[in-house]
């Protein structure tokens, strides 16, 4: 199991930017498909971004073009970077990891970013 510990939250104004840092302890982290997921209140947790053990990247269309993910294997850590953020973006953002197979390895507790209109 590894333990995932998220950074970097916190309240901008639209148009603002935020870059959010998730260091991971334990576990094999070079294996491990890393995963930015966020959940706004009453609704359900949505993909953000996430990036391969080899350096592939997805992203959700709400974020393309604003948001990068990127990973630091030396630091054992994944960072979401986030431009031009949005009112709707107001979210609790998670850190994942995966094993290839998709098997979960584990979760961080989270990270709120409350962005302003």
């Amino acid at each position: 199991q590894v333990q995932l510990v998220e950074s970097g939250g916190g309240f901008v104004q639209a148009g603002g930017s935020l870059k959010l840092s998730c260091v991971a302890s334990g576990g094999i982290f070079t294996i491990y498909t890393m995963a930015w997921y966020r959940q706004p209140d009453g609704n359900q947790r949505e993909l953000v971004a996430s990036i391969t053990s080899g350096g592939s990247t997805n992203y959700a269309d709400s974020g393309k073009g604003r948001f990068t993910i990127s990973r630091d294997n030396a630091k054992r850590s994944v960072y979401l970077q986030m431009n031009n953020l949005k009112p709707e973006d107001t979210a609790v953002y998670y850190c994942t990891a995966n094993f290839g197979s998709g098997l979960a390895a584990g979760r961080g507790q989270g990270t709120q970013v409350t962005v302003s209109s």
